[in-house]
């Protein structure tokens, strides 16, 4: 085990990336189970507060102590194994997710949770319930969980298997593996109807691995999971669509989701200042463009490539991807793809589906980009994660943290909601870009304040935006969670006693209250109970 105390040691370790800053004692780098709990059970005897960490990708402030000493996951690294009949991986906490999907990959496997930063832990990946694009076909972190083995807060191991331990209605037992037990009361409160990572997971009768999935290091400290895995895609047809007005990309986004013959795995959205950030690096972005859609689409194929492509009723679609460029305008394409007739035969396929689809679209289709080969796809992503990474960077020349949403609000409500959001910057003057998981009526809308009165003005904002997602049904948090800067958003979602009934659950598992403090619960609440 390695303990760092300098202070130049563990500078890196004391912010995320949304810049939010903390300090500690010491760092503590375990390599196994073991040495974890001895490091809880001394902390818990002795009242020390203990904070665990990733890679430090968090938006939230979750991984960052104040005080007390820091524990990082990052030597348990190992990928124990892969198995391809029963399709599931087990992997230690410190995995990278990168390392995890280009490993299973290989092997024809696909693990579908794909948050934005690939970079982050498997451990931090579960303990947040992290989605991403991908969540829209198939769900976030949670549906991919099988096992868990998690240190208590006071140093037992607790091993946890889906479908082996389930509450009785609100009231939740289980046992370590040296036999203490455990009775806890799960709160009694109703969760929106949306993506959310805000506040503990809470149903009757729920399975007990799902209270620790999502709990952002507050009950214990996942140090492996057995994850499940499906069979890799054969193919995916991607584009990123550009339109000249945001009202057509919204009814694209529409019709696609009411549309139950297309079933795309991503559905994202980019608003004009989104696609002015993207430009520097994406040159051939159309100067006239509002707003993108990038979709991908899972294509287990039939015959799509059949000769009534080519009948009288097709049009030719371009297929080139963002990094053709020439003096910042599009190359000549390489290829073209036709697009199949109005009313194509069935065994065309879900291609056809797509490309009629895109015909009677407003999509500006001479100018957007397809891709089907791995390398377009992987340029796709990065055009999509690359609008996070600019906002970062821009934000932090000034020495601000980024004040952005993650909100997310029922399908019926979202146009409305996004309007909304966007009047209410623009009204107070706020530079702002906004982009999103919009097939999950997911919204992150970033305000890019410049000096300390419009960061001030931007939080003030934030917050309305926040109650009105919280008015309409939806979560003041879809995906990043609640960790230490969102605590004030979560009294929107849930009454006093609410957020009461959680903070006892935790404090059931963590008398001392020792793990996690300042994660999703106002410290001073423990004083009520």
């Amino acid at each position: 085990m390695i303990i760092k105390e300098n202070a130049d040691e563990i500078e890196n370790y004391l912010s995320d990336a949304s810049n939010y800053k903390g300090y500690c004692d010491k760092v503590f780098i375990p390599e196994n189970d073991d040495e974890i709990a001895y490091i809880i059970k001394e902390c818990n005897k002795s009242f020390t507060h203990v904070t665990i960490t990733g890679n430090g990708t968090g938006l939230t402030g979750a991984k960052v102590p104040e005080g007390g000493i820091l524990i990082s996951t990052e030597k348990l690294n190992k990928i124990i194994s892969i198995d391809t009949v029963e399709k599931k991986a087990t992997v230690q906490a410190g995995v990278l997710l990168a390392y995890l999907q280009d490993e299973t990959e290989k092997l024809n496997l696909l693990y579908p949770p794909d948050p934005t930063e690939r970079n982050c832990f498997i451990g931090s990946t579960i303990a947040t319930n992290s989605s991403g694009a991908r969540t829209y076909k198939y769900g976030p972190t949670r549906d991919y969980v099988n096992r868990l083995r998690i240190i208590l807060p006071d140093g037992e191991l607790l091993i946890l298997k889906r479908g082996e331990c389930n509450a009785n209605g609100y009231e939740l037992n289980f046992s370590s593996e040296s036999g203490k037990n455990y009775s806890l009361k799960i709160p009694e409160i109703k969760m929106p109807a949306t993506k959310n990572a805000a506040g503990y997971y809470c149903k009757a009768d729920m399975d007990a691995i799902d209270l620790f999935i999502g709990s952002e290091g507050t009950l214990g400290i996942i140090t492996e999971a057995e994850l499940k895995l499906i069979d890799l895609p054969s193919e995916i047809l991607s584009a990123v669509l550009f339109f000249n007005s945001e009202d057509d990309a919204f009814s694209f986004l529409e019709a696609v989701k009411n549309n139950k013959k297309v079933q795309p795995r991503s559905l994202e959205f980019f608003d004009k200042f989104a696609l002015k950030f993207l430009k520097k690096s994406f040159s051939k972005i159309p100067d006239s463009a509002q707003a993108a859609i990038w979709f991908e689409q899972e294509i287990n194929h039939v015959n799509t490539h059949s000769s009534s492509h080519n009948s009288n009723n097709s049009v030719s679609i371009n297929r080139y991807s963002p990094s053709q460029t020439q003096n910042g305008k599009a190359d000549t394409p390489s290829s073209t793809i036709n697009e199949p007739p109005t009313n194509p035969p069935s065994n065309i396929g879900i291609e056809a589906e797509w490309f009629n689809f895109l015909d009677k679209s407003n999509a500006d289709i001479e100018n957007s980009w397809f891709a089907f080969d791995e390398k377009n796809l992987e340029e796709f992503k990065d055009f999509r994660h690359a609008i996070s990474w600019k906002v970062n960077e821009f934000i932090t020349q000034y020495g601000f943290r980024k004040v952005g949403t993650d909100t997310a609000v029922p399908d019926k409500h979202f146009r409305e909601f996004y309007s909304f959001a966007k009047n209410l910057v623009e009204r107070h003057n706020i530079n702002y870009v906004a982009y999103g998981h919009f097939g999950n009526s997911h919204l992150h809308l970033n305000m890019l304040p410049e000096n300390e009165v419009q960061f001030i003005k931007a939080k003030a904002l934030y917050f309305e935006i926040c109650k009105e997602a919280v008015r309409l049904g939806g979560t003041v948090s879809a995906e990043h969670g609640i960790g230490k800067m969102k605590r004030e958003y979560l009294k929107l979602m849930y009454s006093q006693d609410e957020i009461l009934q959680m903070a006892r659950l935790k404090k059931s598992l963590d008398p001392n209250l020792i793990l996690g403090i300042g994660n999703i619960f106002d410290e001073n609440i423990f004083n009520m109970i």
